[in-house]
């Protein structure tokens, strides 16, 4: 994805995305060493779908555990 930095205002970077130059707000630190204004960086979001299984896998988990928490054996 194409981006560039604006300007920096702060302890953040103004990067414009795309064609549309969507604007976002990157803390400083985020940013590879040697950044600067008008710095092109290489932008590459993926899906860690490895991780969101197990993620919504524990949240699944969690959740079935409060359900049969409230439920008691009757005699």
């Amino acid at each position: 994805m194409k981006a560039v930095i604006d300007r920096f205002e702060g302890d953040f970077a103004i990067v414009l995305f795309g064609n549309g130059e969507i604007k976002v707000n990157i803390p400083k630190e985020l940013l590879p060493k040697g950044s600067k204004e008008g710095s092109w960086p290489r932008v590459k979001f993926e899906l860690d779908l490895e991780e969101t299984k197990k993620r919504e896998d524990r949240i699944k988990a969690k959740l079935e555990k409060l359900k049969n928490k409230g439920r008691r054996v009757k005699e």
